[in-house]
């Protein structure tokens, strides 16, 4: 009698050649219906329809996302560079407030009328201009950084009063006061906006960066073109028909959009870097040159206030004056050929003609003649040293405003554009994909 088979345990796998598990069996017979399938012209077609959907997808989505990515970073440029503009104004009020003080407080007694009214309009403006600048900072240590500002003008305009108040009387004791306040705007004020304004720069350079990497997307842009095209040619050497009016249709439509997307980027960043080397920078060098004059006034009226011991303010009045006439060159350069620059002198000329009243001011009290440089300090009639100060000022502020408002204008209008071209990438890439799938359907019913 035959012994029953027994299975061993210890007996060895399956031979690979042996038939597989029922899992390995199905995706084996996918695996080959697909392969069968790509063998003849209707899994061409499909596979064909696929790509020629996906490449109008494609195009749409990457154009849409390139111009709406360069559209929120042109806006947010336009944002910071408004906010440092505005910044910059902040500080250029509060040093042209202390200059007046200090100009004032030459006369002794009871300061002019209008010298008065200065005082008080560019501390108003610039104590109104610190919750408005708070209110739009891009975070929370910046909108701290200019609460501390509003406390610190408070106390420096308290001591300004106080000094006011003892030069009226012909108290010597005015003259600390003025020198407190005086310190305060520039140990504590100052630094701290300063600070501000490096960060609000840093995050413009940041923002111009953005776009142009909006750029990198225009590949997948043309990739779409590329794939679409190349299953246009294949659809005609295979079918040997020249036209398909589905994928005709659709190339058209990727075109447009691909032409209007890169059309927009490339026209977006390139304004983003006309605007960064042209009028930002000039805003930028302007309004450090307008803080640095207006600082050096303070240091003339200064000089004469301590009377013979004034050398540290003067030196301090010749190293902002030459800062700021560097910086008046680098915003002419940068406004070199540009319609706004070309519109009214720079301020560079009158910037150099109070300097040279300047030079006569303390000729006459290095001569001894206080009195004399005093008055010639503080007055302000025609060809007086503050007349040349005013129209300096008064253009510097003039070319910070149009060149600022050319920066503003120029990328809020990149920024829409571009955005409008995502938009239009879009809705063309989801027509062309339509339009793409209906041809291609055409030749697929020819096989069925």
């Amino acid at each position: 009698m035959t012994a029953p088979t027994t299975t061993n345990p210890a007996a060895p796998d399956p031979d690979p050649g042996e038939v597989p598990g029922p899992r390995s069996t199905v995706l084996l017979r996918r695996r080959s219906r697909l392969s069968a399938a790509l063998l003849f012209t209707p899994g061409q077609l499909a596979l064909a329809t696929t790509v020629a959907v996906v490449a109008c997808l494609l195009l749409g989505v990457t154009g849409f996302l390139a111009g709406n990515g360069q559209s929120a970073a042109l806006h947010d440029a336009q944002r910071d560079a408004a906010q440092l503009v505005g910044t910059q104004e902040l500080r250029n009020d509060l040093v042209s407030a202390d200059a007046t003080a200090t100009n004032a407080f030459l006369v002794g007694g009871l300061e002019p009328t209008e010298a008065r009214e200065r005082y008080e309009a560019s501390l108003s403006e610039a104590a109104q201009a610190v919750p408005s600048l708070a209110a739009t900072a891009r975070g929370a240590g910046e909108a701290a950084d200019l609460a501390t500002v509003s406390d610190s003008v408070q106390r420096y305009a308290g001591l300004v009063e106080s000094a006011r108040a003892n030069n009226r009387q012909g108290f010597p004791v005015g003259a600390a006061y003025l020198d407190q306040a005086s310190a305060a705007l520039r140990d504590e004020v100052l630094p701290t906006i300063d600070e501000v304004a490096v960060s609000t720069s840093q995050r413009v350079d940041a923002d111009m960066g953005s776009v142009s990497l909006a750029q990198a997307l225009l590949l997948f842009v043309l990739l779409a073109l590329v794939a679409l095209g190349a299953v246009q040619l294949w659809l005609a050497r295979r079918t040997h028909r020249v036209l398909n009016t589905g994928l005709a249709a659709a190339s058209v439509a990727l075109l447009v959009g691909g032409v209007v997307t890169v059309a927009a980027v490339l026209g977006g960043n390139g304004v983003a870097r006309s605007v960064a080397s042209g009028p930002y920078a000039a805003t930028v060098a302007t309004s450090e040159a307008l803080s640095l004059a207006t600082d050096a006034k303070s240091m003339e009226s200064f000089t004469l206030i301590k009377r013979g011991s004034g050398a540290d303010f003067e030196e301090s009045y010749q190293t902002s004056v030459a800062a700021a006439r560097v910086l008046l060159d680098e915003a002419e350069d940068a406004m070199s050929g540009n319609d706004v620059g070309a519109r009214v002198p720079g301020p560079a000329e009158p910037l150099a003609e109070w300097d040279a009243k300047h030079a006569e001011i303390r000729e006459l009290d290095d001569g001894g003649r206080w009195d004399d440089a005093v008055e010639a300090a503080t007055a302000t009639g025609d060809g007086s040293a503050g007349a040349a100060f005013a129209a300096f000022s008064d253009r510097a502020h003039e070319d910070v405003e149009a060149t600022s408002k050319e920066a503003v204008d120029r990328l809020g209008s990149a920024a829409t554009t571009t955005q409008a071209a995502a938009w239009i990438a879009l809705v063309l890439g989801v027509a062309g994909a339509v339009a793409a799938a209906a041809g291609m359907n055409v030749r697929l019913k020819e096989y069925r």
